[in-house]
């Protein structure tokens, strides 16, 4: 069995950083070093403000950088060092070509399988992390061996990681499982067990399962897709509670105390987000197509379509209660991460949301307190497969503030997109007397439910997930600003 000593772990992003900061805290033994394409996203990592927040993950890098853990842009040499390779790139949704919109385009994987083939001697283990397609690794071992010497023999095994952003240190430390598949012949074995032996440092035995790769593979695909589809599940059914009179987080408490069902991923919300669920389901869905299963593909398609739908439903609500008109009103989004504890937007619902609203020609003025100003523009003028949004366009309408009671001063509404904590500790009377009236709070999140009675008794018409609010219509003093004495220019912007 090779014994590793040192590991080189490709892609320095949300898993290659905190997977590998963590395995060097765990294996003081284990030379880690995390390489990177990308020079300012190394520089960050060996700085005191890393790339990406994470609870805990600051200490845990702080504890072994620089001992038996560092960040790189010399790819080639920490390749040749390594016993063990993670790939650990990014696989983002097609954007062109054959199954755009749906297959994960593996160019980065294949570019790391051809660098390592290039550059490596004597024998490899080579650990799929990033989340891939079934049968992935079959595709990383045809290139290892069109392109091996005799010097050199590689084992390819397949470890995805299921850690959740905003919880990844104690996901880490503390995983449900950690799965590892291999080959099943001898040397396939031994390459697991080696891969085996660091998780032992840490994660009891019983936890560690061993699969083939296929298993495996799928196993992530499946995992992500059953968790989206609850998402999704009870957020079909908030739509029915909001129209029946029934309150969502009653039905879910209800249902989730059933033992066969838990209470886990039931919280109804504007959609999830995130870089792996909707892409996973994309790429379930792209290869029940190719391997001839429409019916499957047609019923995981559907998981990604309610939640398309309760992100423009919620969209619709805010419209409709806004008078039918959103047209160069300002409204207050607070949160862009796509949950809390985390500067990660990739897939998040504030995007769609946002670009619904500007597509009416809303300005939006948006608070996030770890994401990027920059993050947040490149994410609202990014194409999309089926669309363009124009920059200027979009400069105009956004304004990024760093002070949540800036971006509420003058709004017409606030709409909270991620449940932040700090959004539930707001000075909401000093907040309704700067806002136009009648003011309004639509919660995405739910996390204003016991500050209802509260927020309605201040004067704010209340407007949240799968559940209708009585409103009380709120005495108005004479000095505070109304709707009606703004005169709003009637207007439909297109991005």
């Amino acid at each position: 069995m090779v014994e590793v000593r040192r590991i080189c772990c490709i892609g320095a992003g949300y898993v290659g950083g905190p997977t590998c900061s963590v395995i060097a805290q765990m294996c003081p033994e284990v030379t880690v070093t995390v390489v990177d394409v990308n020079e300012d996203r190394i520089r960050a990592w060996n700085s005191d403000s890393l790339p990406i927040f994470e609870p805990g993950l600051q200490e845990v890098v702080d504890s072994c950088r620089g001992v038996n853990l560092f960040f790189s842009t010399d790819i080639d040499e920490a390749i040749k060092n390594a016993d063990l390779v993670f790939i650990s790139v990014n696989t983002p949704t097609k954007t062109f070509g054959i199954g755009k919109g749906r297959a994960a385009d593996l160019k980065y994987i294949e570019a790391c399988a051809r660098r390592i083939a290039d550059v490596s001697s004597g024998c490899k283990i080579v650990v799929e992390k990033s989340t891939v397609p079934v049968r992935a690794a079959e595709s990383i071992r045809r290139i290892f061996n069109a392109n091996t010497k005799s010097s050199l023999s590689f084992q390819v095994l397949s470890n995805p990681e299921f850690l959740a952003e905003g919880t990844a240190i104690t996901d880490l430390k503390n995983p449900d499982r950690v799965l590892i598949g291999g080959d099943e012949t001898p040397e396939g074995q031994h390459a697991i067990q080696a891969l085996r032996s660091i998780y032992e440092h840490w994660v009891p035995k019983n936890k560690i399962i061993t699969t083939n790769t296929w298993s495996s593979e799928l196993s992530k695909l499946a995992a992500n897709a059953f968790l989206a589809q609850r998402i999704s599940s009870i957020n079909s059914i908030s739509a029915l509670c909001e129209v029946t009179g029934a309150d969502v987080e009653e039905v879910a408490h209800a249902i989730g105390t059933d033992q066969r069902i838990g209470s886990r991923f039931l919280k109804a919300s504007v959609g999830f987000g995130g870089s792996c669920f909707q892409k996973d389901v994309l790429n379930l869905v792209y290869l029940c197509e190719a391997l001839n299963l429409p019916e499957v593909a047609r019923y995981w398609q559907q998981v990604i379509e309610i939640n398309d739908y309760q992100r423009k439903r919620f969209s619709s609500r805010i419209i409709n209660c806004l008078f039918n008109t959103v047209t160069d009103k300002k409204i207050a989004l607070l949160g862009f991460a796509f949950k809390k504890n985390t500067g990660d937007t990739r897939e998040s619902s504030s995007i769609y949301i946002s670009r619904y609203l500007l597509e009416e020609g809303a300005c939006l003025h948006i608070y996030d307190p770890k994401v990027k100003a920059e993050q947040i523009m490149h994410d609202l003028t990014q194409p999309t497969p089926s669309e363009r949004h124009d920059p200027a366009t979009v400069s105009r309408l956004v304004t990024i503030v760093t002070d949540p009671y800036k971006a509420c001063e003058n709004a017409h509404a606030i709409v909270i997109c991620t449940e932040w904590d700090v959004f539930t500790e707001l000075d909401y009377e000093r907040i309704h007397k700067a806002m136009l009236k009648p003011a309004f709070i639509f919660d995405g999140r739910r996390i204003l439910d016991s500050l209802h009675d509260q927020l309605q008794h201040i004067g704010f018409q209340v407007e949240t997930i799968g559940k209708r609010v009585n409103q009380r219509i709120p005495f108005t003093a004479s000095g505070d600003r109304s709707e009606m004495d703004q005169p709003q220019q009637l207007k439909k912007i297109k991005l």
